[in-house]
C-alpha cells in the first residue's frame, strides 16, 4: 500500500500555503476527472496491488517483484517531478534520514508482501495491511506522549485484534494458516506505523515539497533493493510476460499514479476524506483474489475484516481537542505523500497496498490511519 501513504489531519502543503487570489475557486469547466471517480479508481488501484503482487511472484522472486515496482514507481515519480521543476532535497542529513524512511515504509515492507504471498493468499494479505492503524494506534501510546488515548480508541484497538483473531480462525486453532506468511504480511503493515513514527521525529519541515521527498524515498528504496536483490536471487532464465506486466502494473499505477492521484484528492477534498480509501482496500483486495485467482474464502475472513475495518475507525476516533504534528499537518502512510499502510500508505498504507508521510506532514499513528500501500 503507498502510501505513497494512510491520509490523516488537517493541513497538507498546498492548504499550509499562503491564501493568494489563485487559491480562490472559480466556476468554470472541471480540470479533470470528478473527485469521486478518482477516489473510487484510487481504491481498485491499491486493492488490487496484494493480487498484482501474487501474479509477479509467480514468475519472479519476491525481491524482484519489489524491486521492479519501485523502478517503475519512481519512473512515474521522476516524469512529475521534471514536469512540474521541482527541486529535490537538500541536505546530507536529510538524505540519509530519507535512507531510513525508505527502508521502513517501503523496501521493507514491499519485500516482506512479496515474500508473504508466496505462502498465503492475496486476500488474507489484503486484510493484513489493514491491521496498520492499529498497530499505529499501539506504537503511538508508547511513543508518543502527546497523543492521548481514549476509550473509544483503546476499544477499537482491541476490537481490531479481535477481527484479526477471527480473519486467522483462532478458534479452529489457527488450521489450515501458513503461520510464516501471515506474520510476514503482519510484519508489513507494523513497518508503516514505525516508518511514520519515524518520519515524523526527523523529516518534519525540511521545506522540501511532499511530491519532490517521496520521489528521493523511492529513489533510495530502489538503491537498496538493487543493491540486495543480486545478492539474494539469481538472474531470471527468462522473463515470463504475464508477471512481468503485472509488476509493471504494480509499480506504475500502484505506487506512481496512485501517490499522484492521491495528492489531488488531499487538495481538492482533504485528507480526512481521502483517508477513506483506507476502507476500501482489503474489501477490494478480496473480491480481486476470489473472483479472479480463484482463492478460497470461508465466512470468517469478510467477517473478520469488518470487525478489523471497524476497529481501526474507532481507534481514528477524535476527542474534543486536536493533536497536530509541528508542521500543521499529518499524512498518509507507504510512502512521503501529503496526506501506506504499502500504505502508506503511507500510506499507508503502500497497500500498500502502499501506500507513506510525507516529512512535512508526517502521519500521527493511531491518530488517522494512512491507506498504507500494499
Amino acid at each position: 500500500m503507498t502510501s505513497t501513504t494512510p491520509a490523516a489531519a488537517p493541513g497538507t502543503p498546498t492548504a499550509n500555503a499562503p491564501t493568494t487570489p489563485t487559491d480562490v475557486r472559480h466556476p468554470g469547466p472541471r480540470r479533470g476527472l470528478d473527485w469521486r471517480l478518482r477516489f473510487g479508481f484510487l481504491s481498485l488501484i491499491w486493492g488490487f496491488s496484494f493480487l498484482l503482487i501474487k501474479v509477479g511472484t509467480d514468475g519472479y522472486a519476491p525481491f524482484q517483484v519489489t524491486l521492479g515496482r519501485l523502478v517503475f514507481g519512481t519512473a512515474v515519480l521522476a516524469a512529475a517531478i521534471a514536469v512540474k521543476r521541482e527541486r529535490l532535497p537538500r541536505g546530507a542529513r536529510t538524505w540519509a534520514r530519507l535512507t531510513v524512511a525508505a527502508l521502513l515504509l517501503n523496501a521493507l515492507p514491499f519485500s516482506l508482501f512479496a515474500y508473504a504471498e508466496l505462502t498465503i493468499p492475496s486476500t488474507l494479505a489484503g486484510i493484513c495491511n489493514a491491521t496498520s492503524p492499529l498497530w499505529g494506534m499501539a506504537l503511538s501510546l508508547v511513543a508518543l506522549s502527546e497523543d492521548r488515548p481514549t476509550r473509544v480508541r483503546v476499544a477499537g484497538l482491541g476490537l481490531g485484534f479481535l477481527g484479526v483473531l477471527t480473519v486467522l480462525g483462532a478458534w479452529q486453532g489457527f488450521s489450515g494458516l501458513d503461520a510464516r506468511g501471515t506474520a510476514l504480511a503482519l510484519l508489513a503493515s507494523l513497518c508503516y506505523p514505525v516508518g511514520w513514527i519515524y518520519v515524523r521525529r526527523t523529516l518534519a519541515g525540511t521545506g522540501a515539497s511532499a511530491l519532490s521527498m517521496t520521489g528521493a524515498q523511492l529513489f533510495l528504496a530502489t538503491l537498496q533493493l538493487a543493491v540486495v536483490t543480486p545478492l539474494f536471487t539469481a538472474f531470471p532464465a527468462r522473463f515470463a510476460a504475464v508477471p512481468l506486466l503485472a509488476i509493471a502494473a504494480l509499480g506504475a499505477l500502484g505506487t506512481g499514479l496512485a501517490l499522484l492521484i492521491q495528492y489531488g484528492l488531499v487538495t481538492e477534498v482533504g485528507p480526512t476524506t481521502a483517508q477513506m480509501v483506507t476502507y476500501f482496500i482489503p474489501v477490494v483486495a478480496t473480491a480481486a483474489g476470489v473472483t479472479l485467482l480463484g482463492e478460497p474464502l470461508s465466512w470468517s475472513t469478510p467477517v473478520g475484516a469488518v470487525v478489523v475495518l471497524a476497529g481501526a475507525a474507532l481507534t481514528q476516533a477524535r476527542g474534543g481537542s486536536r493533536s497536530v504534528s509541528k508542521s500543521g499537518s499529518v499524512s498518509k502512510g507507504g510512502s512521503l505523500s501529503p496526506s501506506r499502510s504499502d500504505g502508506a500508505p503511507t500510506a499507508p498504507t503502500d497497500p500498500t497496498p502502499a501506500t507513506a508521510p510525507s516529512p512535512s506532514t508526517a502521519p500521527r499513528p493511531g491518530a488517522d490511519p494512512s491507506p498504507s500501500k500494499p
